[in-house]
């Protein structure tokens, strides 16, 4: 089957991250997939609940917009983009929400080229209730969206003293904790889509990620990509790499292993690896069988691995060792498979094993250390698509479906599904996980899922 009729249900998808395999304890879920983008918190959360009933709902809050964005969380604020189009407003100010195709949407762009309002919300972690709001940005979309993705797929990172929000063409913008702006850059249009042809506009994904005292952005595009760094105190350029590279919608991925650090790109002509200190290419993979690259690089322990690309027939899964110099050969890996890779969803990597969902919920487990399958089966027959990438608390792994159902499987070599949990909507953001609680976004609203405690769940 072409690539035109097949690659379209990518766009929703939200760059991701994540790290050494291991849960982390930090109440912080201060980026996509968290503490170290591991996508994972140590604490374990609810696996069931009934949104109707309330049951191990602790708060709910409308959001309105089409945003495919997740949470943040930092210390007791929930950081939240989202976009508004100016059409979406009846006539006495009510809010009607924009349209979204789900399934295999093929590759038309969205007819919503009108003005539009970027707002960045901070919520109370407790209750939910909006503690700021700020419109980011107002005014006409500088490229089309995919009609299954949004003008607001980009998550926000914060470093506990700077929020920075990447609005797609609209610019990097970066805020302080009380809602002040501090600085913003324009990062020019970042024109992604069809690689065989660019008037297929399909908007941008990747997340801007904090590294020490740089705001780090992959703009992978038609023309004149580049790996980017500001000084997150000022906006300051720091280094900027030019890259020869297809449109991608990865989030790049700083990794740690030994004392080297390294900042892994996924693309579609090479799979990168960086000094993000300075921007140095350290080494590179050939990728160029593979295009549509959205699932960003995830790390556990001496190893890196990186998934996705187009065809789908053939996606392959890389594990590449820490410290490689130069142009890696294939017989450099430390294992590779074939097939078997998600297209749109990042995997998660937790106490030894690699979980990748596909587009259609067939999720499959393979031994990290050696690449073996553990297991490939369909999660459940009611799931169908998954854009969201998967998120882990305590020994259990949450996957959030574009029919909006949270199935809650747990986690180890042999598949066990603990929990279909529906949300009423689609779910097409990466949740939270702070504290024994799960954030989820849904179309229309933010819910925390967790346990009330004693005195609350008395009155």
């Amino acid at each position: 089957m072409s690539l035109a009729f097949r690659v379209g249900v990518v766009l929703c998808a939200v760059g991701g991250l994540s790290t050494f395999g291991r849960a982390q304890s930090s109440a912080n879920w201060p980026q996509f997939r968290g503490t170290h983008a591991a996508g994972a918190a140590a604490t374990a959360a609810p696996t069931a609940w009934d949104l109707k009933a309330g049951r191990n709902i602790l708060w709910k809050t409308p959001i309105p917009g089409l945003s495919h964005s997740s949470p943040i969380v930092w210390g007791e604020q929930v950081f939240v983009l989202t976009v508004v189009p100016a059409s979406a407003r009846d006539r006495v100010g009510a809010v009607r929400e924009p349209p979204l195709r789900l399934g295999d949407a093929g590759i038309d762009p969205a007819d919503d080229m009108v003005p539009h309002e970027w707002k960045l919300y901070s919520l109370e972690r407790r209750t939910g209730a909006v503690r700021w709001e700020r419109t980011v940005h107002e005014g006409m979309p500088r490229m089309k969206r995919h009609v299954k993705a949004s003008h607001a797929s980009s998550t926000p990172a914060t470093d506990g003293t700077h929020v920075v929000v990447l609005a797609g063409s609209q610019g990097l913008f970066c805020y302080d904790m009380s809602g002040k702006l501090l600085w913003t850059r324009d990062l020019g249009v970042m024109d992604v889509g069809l690689v065989d042809d660019p008037s297929y506009q399909w908007g941008p994904a990747s997340s801007p990620i904090i590294y020490k005292n740089l705001v780090i952005v992959q703009n992978d595009r038609h023309r004149d990509s580049s790996l980017s760094a500001f000084d997150v105190r000022t906006g300051a350029p720091a280094w900027q790499v030019n890259r020869d590279e297809l449109p991608s919608w990865a989030t790049p991925l700083v990794f740690q292993s030994g004392s080297r650090t390294e900042l892994v790109t996924n693309s579609g002509k090479y799979i990168r690896g960086y000094d993000p200190d300075t921007g140095r290419e350290l080494w590179r993979l050939s990728d160029n069988a593979t295009q549509v690259k959205v699932p960003s690089p995830v790390a556990a322990g001496s190893m890196v691995v990186v998934t996705g690309g187009y065809p789908p027939a053939g996606r392959p899964i890389y594990a590449i060792r820490a410290g490689a110099t130069g142009e890696i050969a294939p017989n450099q890996l430390a294992w590779r498979t074939d097939r078997g890779s998600s297209y749109t969803s990042t995997p998660i990597v937790h106490n030894g094993i690699l979980y990748s969902v596909t587009d259609n919920g067939i999720l499959s487990a393979y031994q990290i250390a050696t690449g073996e399958r553990l297991y490939q089966t369909r999660m459940s027959e009611a799931a169908s698509g998954f854009s969201a990438s998967p998120v882990a608390a305590g020994d259990k792994l949450y996957f959030a479906s574009e029919d909006g159902d949270v199935f809650v499987v747990q986690a180890g070599p042999q598949f066990k599904l603990v929990a279909t949990n529906p949300m009423g909507e689609p779910c097409m953001a990466t949740p939270a996980v702070v504290d024994g609680t799960v954030i989820v976004r849904t179309r229309t609203q933010i819910v925390a899922i967790g346990q009330r405690p004693q005195s609350s769940a008395k009155r």
